[in-house]
Formats: C-alpha cells, structure tokens, sequence
C-alpha cells in the first residue's frame, strides 16, 4: 500500500519507476550510435547512462526512497549501472511480459520516468523516430497516432500510476504535452531530416535533474490520464506479408494489405496482441 507521497521536505517516501530507451539521448542522431558493437555506441550509452542517473538524483532529492530501472532499449543491456546510486534496483534484458519497456511497473509506484525517449513511426522529428520495431510504419489508437511514449503511458495508466517527466526529442515532447500539459518534459535534441539540434550533454543532465526534483516535488495527480473506455487499435506494417500473417491473432482482422484493426476494452489484450506481433 502506498505511504504517499506529496511535497519534498514533509517526510513523504516516493517509489519511481524509470523506463529508459537511448534513441531521445542528446545528441544521438544514426542508429550506429544506439546499437551495441558500433564504435560510435559507449559515447551514447554513456550519455544515456548519465540522464539516467540525472532522474535518480532530482528524485532521490525529491524523497525518493525505492527506484526502479528498466533498461528498455533493443538488448536491455546498455545501462552502466555502477554509474547510478546505490539505492536503484535495475531490470535488465526482456522478460516476455507485455508490459515490455515498463515490465515491474505496478500500482505500488507513485510515478513513472520516461528518458531517452523519442518520436512515433510516421513522424519527421527524429530521424531514428520509430514505433518499437522497424516493420511497423504507424500505430493508431483511437483515431491518434501512437508514440512509444503513448503506449507506455496508457500501460502505467492501467495500472493507476501517472507518468510524470519525460525526455526526449522536441516533437515526442510536443506530443507528451498535447496528451497532458501536465507532465513535465526535457527536449535534447530537433530532428532535421538526417540531422538533428542537440543542447550539450552536460546542460541536459542538469535539466533533467532539476525538472525531476520540480515534478515530483509538486502535485502528482495533474499528470494522470484517464483510460479510455474502449481501444480502436490499427497497426499499419512496411510489408504486407508481415500484416496477413499478425492478421490470423485472435480477434484481428486485415483491414487493407498492410493494416491490421483490433478492437478491445481491456487495454492489456491490446499489450497482450502487440507483444505477439
């Protein structure tokens, strides 16, 4: 049972989840830079590493007692974790769960972090912008374009937990604020076409370890959202191969040649459907 939670200073505990990506790390802008083996990838893993420990220390500021990590990019093996405080309890690699980049969050947290995040699949303000996998081409839910970001929100959103800051590129925290100006945003980088505009690494640490401190200071209900009733889910695929066989899961249908619709009301069959795809 939550002990709460409320203003820094008063002696309230906080338990934060944190779900870190790598593709919304400042400065990064190919996918050489977020994949292990490259030599372009210890400079990011590093500076992914380091707004990582930015949340941890503005939430350990703030009275955070119990952190959790989930390492949500490709191998779930890219944070250094020595480099972190020594109270952060860390989820590595993938469980299986359709939880997926929030696995271990449940309703025993108070907030949920978004770091490194990034825009959708479909959008022009990341040129590493992407939907969880690169066979996908866009994801709507209810009639919206749908963010990795939107995804996880509305999985930390089912099980009663706001997420209150999140990092990123420019357009991913335009959408963050179009979905609830109440939660707390830090942009890194502009993507350009091929290119991107980064602030300097050690200007985003600072910042996202100030707006952590700030947001989880104040009032944390102003960044919760409501599920909706009900979920009209399109998954639109790059290959139509990929869309007639993902159509055969239970309750999909094809829709065009490279669209499959599902419709539920639990939000979790649609995790459930997504993990399986």
């Amino acid at each position: 049972m939550k002990t709460r939670r409320g203003q820094k200073g008063r002696g309230w505990k906080l338990k934060i989840f944190i779900s870190a990506d790598i593709e919304g790390t400042t400065g990064i802008v190919h996918f050489d830079e977020a994949t292990k083996n490259k030599p372009d990838y210890a400079e990011f893993q590093k500076q992914m590493t380091a707004e990582v420990g930015a949340v941890c220390e503005g939430a350990i500021e703030a009275g955070a007692d119990e952190i959790y990590i989930k390492d949500a990019h490709d191998s779930g093996r890219n944070i250094i974790a020595a480099d972190l405080p020594e109270r952060v309890k860390m989820i590595r690699e993938w469980s299986g769960h359709p939880f997926s980049m929030v696995f271990g969050l449940d309703r025993s947290f108070d907030a949920a972090i978004f770091t490194g995040y990034h825009s959708r699949a479909g959008s022009d303000s990341n040129p590493l912008a992407h939907t969880f996998t690169g066979s996908i081409y866009r994801v709507k839910i209810n009639e919206r374009y749908a963010s990795e970001f939107l995804i996880n929100a509305y999985a930390a959103a089912s099980v009663g937990v706001p997420v209150v800051l999140v990092t990123g590129d420019k357009g991913l925290c335009d959408e963050v604020k179009e979905v609830n100006p109440g939660i707390a945003t830090v942009a890194v980088n502009e993507g350009i076409g091929s290119a991107s505009i980064s602030i300097h690494p050690a200007l985003a640490v600072r910042r996202i370890r100030e707006e952590a401190d700030r947001i989880l200071s104040g009032d944390l209900a102003k960044c919760k959202f409501k599920l909706p009733s009900k979920f009209d889910i399109a998954i639109e695929f790059k290959d139509y191969k990929k869309a007639y066989r993902l159509s055969f899961y239970p309750g999909a249908r094809l829709e065009n040649k490279l669209t499959v619709r599902y419709e539920c009301v639990d939000y979790f069959d649609f995790l459930r459907l997504f993990a399986f795809m």
